[in-house]
Parts: structure tokens; C-alpha cells; sequence
């Protein structure tokens, strides 16, 4: 993958439909929505950032996305209710290896919102996207251990669990274990053409 042919794709970043989401750009007027769990310390436990402060710096944040979306380095979408029309969460790529035609996949849900299966909709279509519009051979996903929720997401999705590289991010002041999980592009197509849900 070209790193050029990256950036013009997500300096306009496409909006991408499920049965209940659409997945779209983050904008300012989001600055609610994000602040309502964005605020809550269990949302950020196992995230390396903390709760925001105010919906002043939700705003700052959001404004800061848009920057980075107009020059195509920022790869996240806003989750989108389409019964309640609010974003509950975001969901995209953290990063590419583009020699390698490899990501990382992350995400984040309001946890009223959660217990749907919605966060398995965001990050399957995401998937999907990943290999088949942008051709990855291979996506994986980090998680904080003790995250077993995001674990169970992860394999839910026809992740492998790699392993654990032992104290390898300093997170709010501490050293944490992180676990790896991923997928190869072959793995997700044979699961879905022999119809398995993913």
C-alpha cells in the first residue's frame, strides 16, 4: 500500500453503512455526544487517555481531528446510532505499516449503547474495509490486559490471540502487559465466503 494513496482516500474520508451504524467523519458539532463518554473513567481504564475534562476539550479534540482528516492522517470514524442519530463511539484504524500492507484496528462505545453488538458492527465493517477496499494482508488489535470484553470482541471476529508483550506501554504512570490479536485477509475471506459471520 502507498502511503500517498492513503492519505488522498482519508482526507475525505468515506462514510461506511451497516444495518444500525453509519460510520463517518467526526465533526465539532459531535462535541456532546463524545463528551457523554468520553467523560467517564470507565471508558478510558484500559485507554491510554484520560477522561476529558469538560466539553471544552472534547470540542478541542474534535477540532483537532478535522485538521488531521484534511491532510489524510487520521484514520478513525464516528459511530453513528441510526435509531437515536447520536454518535456513540469511534472506530477505525490507529495506524498503518504500509511496507507491510498491515494495521491496527481500535475503537471505542458509549457504554449505554453497549450489550447490542454494536461495537462488533463497527469493527466488522471496518474489517471489511480494511481488505477489501484498501487490500490489507493483515490487521491486528492491541488491548490492555485484564480488557477481556475487547478480548472476547476480538475473537468473536476470527481474531487470534498472538500474545502478550509483557510491560511494553507506559500507560497513566505505569507499565502495562498489552495483548495482540490478528487477522489475515485470507482468514477473513474463507470465513466469509463459507458463511460465517464475522
Amino acid at each position: 500500500m502507498k502511503k500517498d494513496i492513503l492519505y488522498k482516500l482519508f482526507s475525505h474520508i468515506p462514510t461506511l453503512e451497516t444495518e444500525r451504524l453509519t460510520l463517518r467523519g467526526m465533526r465539532v458539532s459531535d462535541a456532546e455526544d463524545m463528551y457523554d463518554y468520553a467523560c467517564r473513567p470507565s471508558v478510558s481504564q484500559y485507554l491510554p487517555w484520560d477522561p476529558h475534562t469538560d466539553i471544552a476539550e472534547t470540542r478541542e479534540y474534535l477540532t483537532y481531528v478535522g485538521q488531521r482528516y484534511r491532510t489524510g492522517d487520521f484514520y478513525d470514524w464516528g459511530v453513528v446510532d441510526k435509531e437515536s442519530g447520536r454518535m456513540i463511539g469511534k472506530c477505525g484504524f490507529t495506524s498503518f505499516d504500509c511496507p507491510n500492507d498491515s494495521a491496527e484496528i481500535g475503537y471505542v462505545l458509549n457504554p449505554s449503547f453497549q450489550g447490542k453488538g454494536l461495537a462488533t458492527e463497527a469493527v466488522r465493517r471496518v474489517l471489511d474495509f480494511g481488505f477489501r477496499e484498501l487490500g490489507l494482508h493483515r490487521i491486528e488489535a492491541h488491548f490492555m490486559e485484564g480488557n477481556t470484553a475487547s478480548l472476547r470482541l476480538m475473537e468473536r471476529l476470527g481474531m487470534t490471540l498472538e500474545g502478550y508483550a509483557r510491560e511494553s506501554m507506559r500507560i497513566k504512570g505505569r507499565f502495562c502487559t498489552v495483548g495482540i490479536c490478528g487477522i489475515l485477509r485470507h482468514e477473513y475471506l474463507s470465513r466469509k465466503s463459507i458463511g460465517g459471520h464475522l
